[in-house]
């Protein structure tokens, strides 16, 4: 009979962290992650289709030309920085075009599934600028920053649970009280400045490998004031899933004298 619930749910959290820490290429942080690489590969390949069902492609002419040449450039650039053995080489990579001139985006799935809206061009509007794009989207990928979110939303629904049990002998509206406290705590103190951060991790892997590439990081600074411009007006920082521009771009610089050397290395080649 078990007697202790709460030391139960703590005990199998410790064994789940215990087994699933992994390592970050690039950066070398410790992540949590449930979701082995291959698992992640796979819903990733099937969110691509899915996620392109509906929308107009554009497969020839410069603008495609442009995009698939970056990419392609960026995934060599990755395998070289990570190696032989890392995901990166295991990725089926794909670069797509999806012509919607009002969605200023582009995204990158498990796997290298990789998308651009037509309506990021005019925003980046040079080659450089838009490999820095590309290289943060493929940055969450090669970070697997999906798989490590789900992993923290399930660990922290453990603790919800826990932390529930524990008040089992508290009268209902005191505990619903507390619990909606802790709610917001979390996404406040804990969920929105790890998604923050995994945002500014996919700028400095997406900038190394772009660099790595042959494209000019000094681009990355331009960029970010533009978008800076079209963001007036956004929640504060600390309400908002990504740093502000402004953060950003001071972290950017403070990485440029590595990414230039990578960049001068490239041109070397």
């Amino acid at each position: 009979m078990i007697r202790n619930p709460l030391a139960t749910w703590s005990t199998l959290a410790v064994l789940a962290l215990v087994v699933a820490c992994s390592t970050v290429p690039g950066t070398g942080r410790s992540q949590l992650n449930f979701m082995s690489s291959n698992q992640e590969m796979s819903l990733g390949a099937e969110a691509y289709g899915e996620m392109l069902a509906e929308e107009r492609l554009i497969t020839t002419g410069p603008d495609a030309a442009m995009i698939q040449r970056i990419g392609e450039r960026i995934a060599a650039s990755a395998i070289e920085l990570y190696g032989s053995t890392s995901d990166a080489a295991k990725f089926t990579w794909e670069f797509t075009l999806i012509d919607n001139d009002e969605m200023v985006n582009a995204w990158a799935l498990p796997g290298g599934k990789t998308a651009v809206y037509t309506g990021l061009l005019p925003v980046t509007q040079d080659e450089d600028s838009l490999a820095m794009v590309m290289g943060h989207e493929i940055g969450h990928a090669i970070a697997r920053h999906g798989a490590e979110r789900m992993s923290h939303g399930m660990a922290l629904s453990v603790g919800m649970m826990g932390a529930q049990v524990s008040m089992s002998d508290m009268e209902p509206e005191k505990r619903n009280t507390i619990m909606a406290g802790l709610g917001l705590g979390s996404t406040v103190g804990v969920m929105l400045p790890f998604s923050r951060h995994h945002e500014s991790e996919a700028d400095e892997i997406g900038l190394m490998m772009a660099a790595n590439a042959g494209y000019n990081p000094e681009s990355a600074i331009g960029l970010w004031e533009r978008m800076g411009a079209m963001s007036a007006g956004a929640p504060p920082e600390f309400l908002s899933t990504h740093p502000a521009s402004e953060t950003r771009i001071e972290r950017l610089s403070a990485l440029m004298p590595e990414a230039n050397k990578l960049y001068r290395r490239a041109l070397r080649r």
